[in-house]
């Protein structure tokens, strides 16, 4: 019967997150674009930067300069991103990590979960109080013990330890590049589960999740559901906004 209680109140503890959630992307007021974003459910045109470039960064960033947004493609290999930017044409361009950062209202993280201290070490002052979208997942296969250790906190308190002061949402976790590049052609919306604690970033996040071709659907908050979005959870690979919310209301 305890336990029963307890499941019961964290379930309506997350609904009076969500609930808290969904009234501020509606109520949202401050400087632009991230007003517009909220206010109208449409995508302004926005600055975003990427640190990584690979399979991931590279399809959503690529998504984001077709629906007219500026991005600043950064990686270890600035040639490579040049080349990105070159092919991507108008709207893309390349820079460092730091310049990515600097660029961006927004930035996007996705390099190997063990890239994540030293990225929040190097960036610093930059990151503090930007929306960062972290897709970098801990691997345990390629990124051993730290993985292991996130993976026991979660991945949504450990990237929030790695990147202090960031606003971070989790989202374009666990479902495999190759079907990101696709999304925006399909006819039906595949849902995308994220994570955060900021309002006023879950609302900007989501309406560019909106321009990849996915349906955002806020399961909770970083330290509740961050642990969730990994692969081999049940909220991993392709699955439709309401079998989303279904399956994280069993989860805790």
């Amino acid at each position: 019967m305890r336990s029963r209680r307890t499941l019961n109140a964290k379930q309506k503890d997350r609904r009076a997150f969500l609930q808290a959630a969904g009234a501020a992307a509606v109520a949202l007021v401050g400087n632009l674009p991230f007003a517009a974003l909220a206010q109208t459910g449409t995508s302004a045109k926005m600055k975003i930067g990427t640190v990584g470039s690979g399979r991931v960064g590279s399809a959503i960033g690529g998504a984001w300069v077709k629906a007219g947004h500026e991005v600043m493609f950064s990686s270890l290999d600035l040639e490579a991103d040049k080349k990105l930017a070159a092919r991507l044409g108008a709207g893309a361009r390349a820079g460092t990590p730091r310049e990515a950062a600097a660029f961006g209202a927004v930035l996007l993280v996705s390099v190997p979960y063990t890239a994540l201290p030293g990225l929040g070490r190097d960036l610093g002052e930059l990151i503090k109080g930007k929306i960062i979208i972290d897709t970098s997942n801990p691997i345990v296969a390629r990124d051993g013990e730290m993985a292991v250790a996130a993976r026991e906190k979660g991945a949504g308190i450990a990237s929030q330890e790695f990147l202090p002061g960031a606003r971070i949402v989790r989202a374009f976790n666990a479902i495999g590049a190759a079907r990101m590049a696709e999304a925006a052609s399909k006819s039906e919306r595949v849902g995308m589960p994220i994570a955060g604690d900021d309002p006023d970033a879950i609302s900007v996040v989501s309406v560019l999740i909106r321009d990849v071709g996915y349906e955002p659907v806020l399961v909770g908050t970083l330290a509740a559901m961050g642990k969730y979005l990994v692969p081999g959870t049940p909220l991993a690979g392709e699955h439709s906004p309401e079998e989303i919310r279904k399956v994280a209301a069993t989860l805790k």
